[in-house]
C-alpha cells in the first residue's frame, strides 16, 4: 500500500506544490462553484480531451488560493494514469484514501476530485458512501467521458444529491481570448476550421493536428466503445462514425444508414446502427438533434439529425470543403445552444421545418440558420417559415452575411457571435 501510495503522491499537492491549470474555464468555474461547499458530489462529464481534468486543477487551486484550504485536505486521483492501475475497484479505492488519510494524519474536510471514474469497477458504491457519509467531512468532484455516467445505479442512488456539468471544447470566446484575436468574421471562420480542442492549439501543422485528431478517435473507439462494450464489428463502428461527419445537419433514420451500407455491401441491420450510433453518443463525439412537432408538442420518431462535438473530427478527418460551411454554420449554432443549457430539437410543422426549436425551462427561442441571404427565396424561406409559428417567443435568423438585415416583424437577424 505504501508503494501505491507513494505513486500517486506526485500527482497530489500533498508537499505544497502546485501544477499546471491551463486556461481558466471562467464559465465552468462560476457555475460549478455556486454549488461548492455542501454535500453535492459535483459531476464533470464530456469527451476525452475537453479539458475536464484541467477544470478539476482550476477546482483544486480555488480551494487553495481562495478558501485556504490546506493541500492534505484535497485527494486527487486520475485513472487515466498508469500510477493509478492497481486501483481497479472500489474496495481498492477505499484502501487507499483509508490509508491517505491515516499516512498524512488529515484533520478537517476533505475534498476528493476522482478523474475518469468510471474505469474504477464499483466506483458508484465509494461514491454514494462518502459523499453521504454524515459523520464525516468530505465533498465530492468526479469527472467521466461517457455519457451513461449517472443513468445507472449511482442516480438512484443520489437521487436528488447530485449536480452535473457537460463540459464542451474551447467555444468561440475562449478560442478568440486563447488566441488574442478579435471577434469578427475571420475569426469566427478560423474557429469554424480548426474547432475548439485545447491541445490542437499547439499544433501548427496540419498532419501534426490530423495525427492527434486521428488518435483522439481512436481511442474514443477502442477505450470508450469496442473495449466498454465488446464491440464486434469495428470497421461498421468507424464506418458509421465517417457517415456521420460527413451527414452533419442532414436528415438520418437508422433505416437509411442501414440502405446506405447495403448499397456498399455491407451487411447489418436497425439494432445493431442503433446500437452503434447510441455507444458514439455516449462518448459525447457526435450529438442527436430529434425532431419535434411544434403543433402536437411532441418528439417525432423516425429521422432525426446528428452534429459533432467539435468540428476538428470532420475537418481533419474527412476534409474541410467551403462548400460544407453552411452545416458547419448549422452545426455551431446547435453547439452554441447547448453550451447555453437549451434543450434543442428540430422544429417540425406540416411540411415546414425550423433549424432549432431551444428550450430551457419556461424559454423558447426559435433559430433558423443560412450562410448567406443572397437571394429573395432564401430569405423568404428562413423568415417566413417563422413567420408561421404564431407565438410571442423569440425568433433569429443566423447568418454570415457582411449586411445588416432589419428585424422583421419581431425576427432578429444576427451574425453566429452573437448568439450568447
Amino acid at each position: 500500500m505504501k508503494t501505491l501510495f507513494h505513486k500517486i503522491e506526485k500527482y497530489n499537492c500533498w508537499d505544497g506544490k502546485y501544477f499546471d491549470t491551463g486556461y481558466e474555464r471562467k464559465t465552468y468555474l462560476k457555475d460549478i462553484l455556486k454549488y461548492q461547499g455542501n454535500k453535492l458530489v459535483k459531476v464533470l462529464v464530456g469527451q476525452r480531451r475537453v479539458g475536464k481534468s484541467y477544470i478539476l486543477r482550476q477546482i483544486m487551486s480555488f480551494l487553495r488560493n481562495e478558501k485556504n484550504i490546506g493541500p492534505k485536505n484535497i485527494f486527487y486521483l486520475n485513472k487515466e494514469y498508469i500510477a493509478f492501475d492497481e486501483i481497479e475497484t472500489a474496495k481498492d479505492l477505499e484502501n487507499i484514501f483509508g490509508f491517505y488519510k491515516a499516512e498524512l494524519k488529515v484533520t478537517g474536510k476533505i475534498y476528493i476530485f476522482l478523474d475518469e471514474v468510471q474505469n474504477i469497477d464499483g466506483w458508484e458504491t465509494f461514491v454514494n458512501s462518502n459523499s453521504q457519509d454524515f459523520t464525516e467531512e468530505y465533498e465530492l468532484f468526479i469527472s467521466g467521458s461517457n455519457s451513461n455516467l449517472l443513468s445507472g445505479e449511482l442516480a438512484t442512488l443520489l437521487s436528488g444529491r447530485y449536480i452535473e456539468f457537460e463540459i464542451f471544447p474551447f467555444d468561440l470566446f475562449e478560442f478568440a481570448d486563447y488566441k488574442s484575436l478579435n471577434i469578427n468574421r475571420d475569426t469566427f471562420l478560423q474557429y469554424l476550421q480548426n474547432g475548439g480542442l485545447p491541445e490542437l492549439f499547439n499544433f501548427e501543422q496540419t498532419e501534426t493536428k490530423h495525427n492527434y485528431i486521428a488518435s483522439l478517435k481512436n481511442t474514443i473507439i477502442l477505450r470508450d466503445i469496442v473495449s466498454r462494450y465488446k464491440v464486434k464489428d469495428v470497421d461498421l463502428l468507424e464506418n458509421i462514425l465517417k457517415f456521420l461527419f460527413i451527414n452533419i445537419g442532414n436528415l438520418t433514420s437508422f433505416t437509411s444508414i442501414v440502405k446506405y451500407f447495403k448499397s456498399k455491401q455491407k451487411k447489418t441491420n436497425y439494432e445493431t446502427i442503433s446500437t452503434y450510433v447510441n455507444y458514439l453518443k455516449n462518448t459525447f463525439i457526435i450529438h442527436e438533434c430529434e425532431r419535434y412537432n411544434l403543433r402536437g408538442k411532441q418528439v417525432l420518431g423516425g429521422e432525426r439529425k446528428y452534429f459533432l462535438n467539435d468540428l476538428a473530427f470532420k475537418n481533419l478527418l474527412s476534409g474541410f470543403f467551403p462548400d460544407d460551411i453552411g452545416y458547419h454554420l448549422e452545426n455551431y449554432v446547435f453547439m452554441q445552444l447547448k453550451r447555453m443549457h437549451y434543450n434543442v430539437k428540430v422544429g417540425v410543422f406540416g411540411d415546414k421545418e425550423v433549424d432549432f426549436v431551444a428550450q430551457k425551462g419556461d424559454k423558447t427561442i426559435y433559430v433558423q440558420v443560412a450562410y448567406l441571404l443572397s437571394e429573395p427565396k432564401t430569405v423568404e424561406r428562413e423568415f417566413g417559415n417563422l413567420l408561421k409559428i404564431k407565438d410571442n417567443f423569440e425568433k433569429f435568423v443566423v447568418s454570415l452575411d457582411e449586411a445588416e438585415f432589419s428585424d422583421y416583424q419581431g425576427i432578429k437577424h444576427i451574425k453566429p457571435w452573437e448568439l450568447y
